[in-house]
């Protein structure tokens, strides 16, 4: 990360190595909590701040009472570490925030940290991960790997719940619906907001609503209109430009606010739906018609603000007819309160008759989009009521994570001067896997995942064809051999330091959405089910076990019974 002494503009300085600074502004060095400047000045003070430490960054249990997780959040950490440097004013907070006694030497030596000297090797963003395997393994001076605990830990919890939940709402509704985020307003604040856009599409999701992210990273948007905008008309006398071209441009219609009535006067009187309504809204018709004129060849109406069947359904199909004179095809209806599986096959039984009755091509074909506070348990009422619905807006459930509010991603010192440290816990789950480690996954005879394995950095890698001994990182008993078809090393250099080591591409956000639906697609289908799920195993090899086993009793202290 050169000074201004080496020709470097200040924008290429920014963009540490070719990568950009964080999408927030927010994440720089200070983003971390004060007991990471405390601890690192106690490294400094005792001499151990470059001693070279390996740290393990993985989350402990799947989250959403499920047994699979998406990882994401990796670019974002890259894009840290690459721009990772303190300013003079962050160096005069940090002064101010740690005791008077700190030497001035500890805040030179701040000034002169970055990540050229650290390591990063990660599972690529978008895959399906599990529990105790390494998402990330840091390597570094100690004071400086420790800096970055908090902020990874900041950029991976999150996204990497959001992410999941999104895949989840996929995996229940379907590859065939459409999936819009709805949920900028109810996100906790803009930072949610925004990451939740991105973290959703990346698990599935086709479109959000929220412009600003579409902006970032590309996303497509989706939106129409609201109650409101239906509720500010009071009659189709407010529409005084009336003129609506043909889509071929040959012709004009002068008077397009007729023609719509005209239509929903032929609806009603039709003998395959007379009855079902009498007098519609004629306020929301004015609405439907003006955003229509505004919107010929994407209109979408939102049907519930008054009566779905006894009037927005019918005002809909006028306009849409209206605009099929006109050779435009209309989007569809959304429906945003009400029992959706019911509103959605009469509606489509409306659309139906009318492509019967009048001869519309397609018309039944009719796209219908429900919202309204949808989540997984919705989603899955629907499809065993039995529903019409092609396209959900979901927001406050899946953007929350409502279902549970947090992913527990840990990072843990596994290695400190080449020397395997251990954390032992009387909860079992919460002792730590020493050393530096490999990860594979294990595929089987059909294709499928069967196993994840961890082994020491420097045990050979497992062959297909070859059987391996893969041992629970705990239970004794629980050991199983396995000959795997194909293996797949997961933990990759997305940094390499001083290594000299090749660093991996960070994806564009579309090949990691892309990577994510493939992983997800692999997986057996028992381990993803919502209803108790089959686990997916994470093993050791028998050499890292034992290891393993023989460190725990080393650091363990014995007991004394008086």
């Amino acid at each position: 990360m050169g000074g201004k002494g080496n020709g470097q503009s200040q924008t290429e300085a920014r963009m540490g190595h070719g990568v950009d600074a964080p999408t927030n502004p927010m994440v720089t060095p200070l983003l971390t909590d004060l007991y990471q400047f405390t601890m690192a000045y106690a490294y400094w003070k005792a001499g151990k701040h470059e001693e070279r430490a390996v740290f393990d960054l993985y989350f402990r249990k799947n989250p959403f009472g499920g047994e699979y997780t998406i990882f994401a959040g990796l670019e974002e950490c890259i894009r840290l570490i690459a721009n990772f440097k303190f300013t003079e004013d962050e160096i005069s907070f940090v002064r101010l925030s740690l005791p008077g006694s700190c030497e001035d030497g500890f805040f030179n030596y701040l000034r002169g940290i970055d990540c050229s000297d650290v390591e990063v090797y990660a599972i690529s963003e978008g895959s399906v991960v599990f529990p105790k395997v390494p998402l990330l393994r840091v390597e570094g001076p100690v004071a400086v790997v420790q800096l970055l605990e908090t902020p990874f830990l900041n950029l991976i919890n999150y996204a990497s719940l959001v992410a999941t939940n999104a895949a989840r709402h996929r995996f229940v509704a379907g590859k065939s619906k459409l999936l819009l985020e709805f949920g900028l307003r109810r996100a906790q604040g803009p930072d949610g907001g925004i990451g939740a856009s991105k973290y959703c599409y990346m698990g599935g999701f086709d479109a959000t609503s929220n412009v600003a992210a579409g902006r970032l990273f590309g996303i497509p948007l989706r939106g129409t209109h609201s109650h409101a905008f239906v509720s500010s008309f009071m009659s189709p006398d407010e529409i005084i430009e009336k003129s609506l071209k043909s889509s071929d441009g040959s012709h004009t219609c002068e008077d397009f606010v007729s023609l719509v009535q005209t239509w929903l006067n032929k609806i009603k009187w039709s003998s395959s739906l007379r009855g079902i309504f009498s007098e519609t809204n004629q306020s929301e018709l004015a609405a439907f018609t003006s955003y229509a004129l505004a919107f010929p060849k994407s209109f979408l109406a939102l049907v519930d603000t008054y009566d779905v069947m006894r009037s927005g359904v019918p005002n809909f199909c006028a306009v849409a007819l209206a605009l099929n004179d006109l050779g435009y095809k209309a989007a569809g209806i959304r429906l945003d309160s009400g029992d959706l599986a019911y509103l959605s096959c009469e509606a489509r039984k409306f659309f139906r008759s009318i492509e019967k009755e009048f001869g519309v091509p397609d018309f039944e074909k009719m796209s219908i989009t429900a919202s309204n506070d949808l989540n997984e348990e919705t989603l899955d009422a629907l499809n065993k009521q039995g529903h019409e619905v092609d396209a959900y807006g979901i927001g406050t459930y899946l953007v929350t994570c409502y279902a549970q509010a947090a992913l527990g991603c840990v990072f843990k010192l596994v290695e400190i001067n080449s020397q395997p440290r251990i954390k032992l816990s009387e909860d079992v789950s919460k002792v730590s896997m020493p050393c530096k480690k490999r990860s594979y996954r294990l595929y089987g005879r059909e294709g499928f995942p069967l196993v994840d394995i961890m082994t020491g950095e420097n045990e050979p890698s497992p062959k297909v064809g070859e059987r391996i001994l893969c041992r629970h990182p705990f239970n004794e008993s629980k050991r199983a051999y396995v000959v795997p078809q194909h293996v797949e090393e997961l933990l990759k250099c997305y940094w390499p330091g001083n290594s000299g080591k090749r660093r991996e591409d960070l994806p564009p956000l579309k090949d990691i959405r892309e990577h994510c639906i493939k992983q997800l697609e692999q997986m057996r289908p028992d381990h993803m089910r919502r209803l108790n799920p089959t686990p997916y195993k994470v093993s050791v090899s028998a050499k890292l076990y034992d290891f393993t086993h023989f460190l725990w009793l080393n650091e363990a202290p014995v007991g004394e019974l008086q």
